[in-house]
């Protein structure tokens, strides 16, 4: 019986090929995406996954009670790692992980010791050995209970051993330079980690190389200093994480305790909770795997309408077949089993193709995303096709085959029907007004996400960031010394303009955060300053204007501060001038000096966040970069003068650089995938939806050929008849407008709440949508309506 089903299936399907082709394509078109963001949401969800403990492993974090509300930090105190397991002994490991990340290690001659290639590494860290028994980073020579367990040893991954020494079976026993002072011999070799983890590891250093000097600091964090703990089977997390508040208030210094404490992570929240981040610098939020579901999820429902449309308005050429059905004895059952195996063809095919689609799309995909998602049909997604092929198959055929089915054999053969009373034409108009407020909704949301992208690359942020290049700087005491004849140098050159030093670049992720006093009050504002240490030079370099004083005075220690407007309006003082001469302190008074100058406010992050209370003084011994302002017109020719007086003055050292705006536009890195997500999905549900309109026409103008001819021979021109077919679609789709704006409007104004600084939503953009909504299904509806009210009436009238 199946087999007759899927025979006749076959047969009516490849009787009306168009219908077909429109489901197909549509669905398939659906399904593709469906099936992309599966992909994405799989490899998001899958971070970190493979560890045995998973569920048991925690990171140590800290929060900050600020006057503006709570502040989070993935980092710790130096002190909380080897504290933890005196005051919880039951705890099953603690291990701390320091981030080296961008430094530089120098691979020496095994024979003579002396340099033999030079590597920045990005995956560079400082480990305790036991963080390999908390995590599953395999070793494939060594022994990871000893390999970490002393001062200058090394373990690499075999990717990175095949890096530096072309066999990784030969790196055991050779000898690594961590920067320029610390000589660390290789003790283990690491499995390549996998691609689905934020622990970027690649080279691991023992923990206790570090040069440790805030062993006893616990008011310090540092936000590249993780403590990871795991807690033995049957432990409370929650009951562990409220004994964190007993912790911090043991150890942290009582007038700190009050203002910070100690906050417990689950493994599986770090690649999604923003609040933290991770050392990739880049986080999945659940908010925005929810989106792209739902998106997906949405874009197959606007394609299954297109079948349900179709099916419907086809019922009319379909009634005699029913009524012969009938008539000879079918049930109800079998004929609506007979077209659910219809349904079910379409969307078996629809499946197949999709599956080839996404094969060939998904490399455009790691591409857009920067992600590593490989492609092969696992359990996980035999199960997902599975649920959307029966899925689809019922959403899309079991209201049409119910229709159908339902038929009066009597008055199906008298030939009563029209297709404005099979299936109930009220029924498409709502299901198309739900098609177009889907992607007009879609429309608007990608026209706003763009918006906020483009006023982010074009905001002033106030400094100067073109033709500005930032080196990162050795940091040692002999490099240090050599900054000045740099400097002086790169200066003498005709194409560069100024040059700097400092901590971070001027904008940067990385910052310097601290309590202070004002004005010898004795009592710590409630708030903390962001610290920017860098040079003189560094408001000509960027051009930062100055509003009240002057900028400080070229020193190598600290004597004099400039801060911000935002700093004197949170000191709660109206007039700038007024905080010239007052003292300002630092660390209990190790730190101190005089405002001499109040600069304009810059934004030293992203435009997401709002600007901080910034503190700015000279201290050499903090500086790590290098920015370099360039005439413009010879880019290239600098770049390389600057790349030989760099290597002529530190030759140990590997250059590198990196265009100031370049870097600025990373922090949007994420919006601008998204941005470009949002037009591809916009563009689709666009597609489909009007792949629909046209088969709905189509079939229409099929349908009403005798009344467009009598029409023509009435006098009918070939407006007019456009305009019968594009009244109604326009009319349905500005309904669909009408309820997707505001929709449309609640959900990205709750989405631009995230930013500080971010644009207003406009008439402009609904103007847009509409206008363009309307634009492409006169184009979808215009062609067909054209080519009916085209044809000869003699032709469609001499049957009559």
């Amino acid at each position: 019986m199946f087999r007759n089903y899927l025979k006749t299936a076959f047969r009516s399907l490849k009787r009306n090929k168009s219908y077909t082709f429109i489901n197909v394509a549509g669905l398939a078109v659906g399904i593709t995406t469906c099936l992309l963001l599966f992909l994405v949401i799989q490899y998001e969800n899958s971070f970190d996954n493979f560890h045995a403990d998973k569920n048991r492993i925690y990171r140590i974090t800290t929060h900050f009670n600020t006057p503006d509300g709570i502040n989070y930090s993935r980092g710790a105190c130096f002190p909380a790692g080897k504290q933890l397991p005196l005051d919880y002994p039951q705890l099953e490991q603690v291990a701390s992980i320091f981030s080296a990340q961008g430094n530089q290690l120098t691979v020496l001659n095994e024979n003579s010791h002396q340099p033999q290639a030079k590597f920045k590494e990005d995956g560079l860290f400082f480990v305790e050995p036991q963080f390999f028994d908390i995590f599953n980073f395999p070793f494939i020579a060594g022994n990871p209970k000893t390999a970490l367990s002393v001062a200058n040893t090394v373990v690499l991954t075999q990717r990175t051993a095949e890096k530096y020494f072309g066999d990784w079976r030969k790196a055991m026993g050779h000898l690594i330079r961590y920067q320029d002072n610390k000589v660390c011999k290789i003790t283990g070799i690491l499995e390549n980690p996998p691609v689905n983890s934020d622990f970027p590891l690649q080279v691991a250093i023992s923990f206790k190389t570090l040069s440790e000097d805030s062993s006893h600091d616990w008011i310090s964090v540092h936000g590249g200093l993780n403590t990871y703990v795991k807690l033995p089977p049957g432990m409370s997390a929650e009951k562990f994480a409220g004994s964190l508040i007993g912790f911090g208030d043991r150890h942290i210094p009582r007038d700190y305790a009050k203002k910070q404490g100690f906050t417990l992570q689950p493994l599986s929240t770090i690649h999604f909770d923003n609040r933290f981040g991770n050392y990739n610098y880049t986080t999945f939020s659940k908010e925005l795997i929810t989106a792209l579901s739902l998106i997906g999820l949405f874009l197959v429902i606007i394609a299954c309408i297109n079948f349900v449309n179709l099916a419907t308005a086809q019922a009319v050429d379909r009634a005699k077949e029913v009524g012969v059905r009938k008539v000879l004895g079918s049930r109800k059952l079998q004929l609506i089993a007979q077209f659910l195996s219809e349904s079910f063809i379409v969307s078996l095919a629809a499946v197949g193709i999709a599956l080839a689609i996404a094969y060939m799309v998904l490399p455009f995909v790691n591409n857009l995303l920067e992600t590593k998602i490989s492609f092969h049909i696992d359990m996980a997604i035999l199960v997902f096709l599975t649920i959307m092929t029966g899925m689809v198959s019922l959403l899309s055929g079991l209201y049409p085959a119910l229709v159908l089915s339902g038929f009066n054999p009597i008055t199906a053969l008298k030939s009563k029907f029209t297709y404005r009373t099979t299936g109930g034409i009220s029924l498409r108009r709502g299901l198309v007004i739900f098609q177009f407020t889907l992607a007009q909704a879609l429309i608007i949301g990608t026209l706003i996400v763009v918006s906020q992208m483009n006023y982010f690359k074009t905001a002033e942020m106030g400094f100067d960031k073109e033709a500005i290049v930032n080196i990162p700087i050795p940091n040692d005491s002999i490099s240090l010394t050599k900054m000045k004849s740099l400097k002086t140098e790169l200066l003498q050159q005709p194409d560069i303009r100024d040059v700097s030093f400092s901590t971070f670049t001027i904008s940067d992720n990385s910052h310097w955060g601290s309590d202070f006093t004002y004005d010898n009050s004795g009592k710590v504002a409630g708030f903390d300053a962001d610290l920017k240490w860098a040079d003189a030079d560094v408001f000509k370099t960027y051009g930062l204007q100055m509003v009240a004083g002057r900028t400080y005075q070229p020193s190598d220690t600290i004597k004099e501060f400039v801060v911000n407007e935002t700093m004197v309006k949170k000191l709660g003082i109206r007039n700038p001038d007024q905080v010239i001469g007052k003292k300002i302190s630092f660390w209990d008074g190790q730190l101190k000096g005089e405002i001499v100058g109040v600069v304009k406010d810059f934004n030293g992050t992203t435009l997401a966040k709002p600007i901080a209370a910034v503190v700015m003084s000279t201290w050499k011994d903090q500086y790590q970069t290098m920015a370099v302002k360039l005439q413009t017109g010879r880019t290239k020719h600098t770049l390389a003068v600057i790349e030989k007086l760099w290597n002529n003055t530190y030759p140990e050292y590997v250059y590198q650089y990196q265009f100031l705006d370049e870097k600025i536009a990373g922090f949007y890195k994420q919006g601008n995938q998204l941005a470009e997500l949002y037009k591809i999905f916009a563009g689709i549900a666009i597609f489909i939806s009007c792949l629909g309109l046209y088969g709905l026409v189509s079939f229409m103008a099929t349908q009403r050929k005798k009344e467009i001819g009598i029409r023509k021979v009435l006098g009918a021109s070939v407006a007019n008849i456009i305009s019968l077919f594009s009244r109604e679609f326009t009319l349905l789709i500005c309904i669909s407008f009408i309820m997707a704006a505001p929709l449309a409007y609640y959900f990205m104004h709750v989405w631009l709440e995230n930013f500080t600084f971010r644009i207003s939503i406009g008439a402009g953009i609904f103007i847009l949508t509409i206008v363009v909504s309307v634009s492409i299904a006169w184009i979808t509806v215009g062609y067909r309506a054209l080519r009916a009210a085209m044809a000869n009436p003699v032709k469609s009238l001499r049957a009559e």
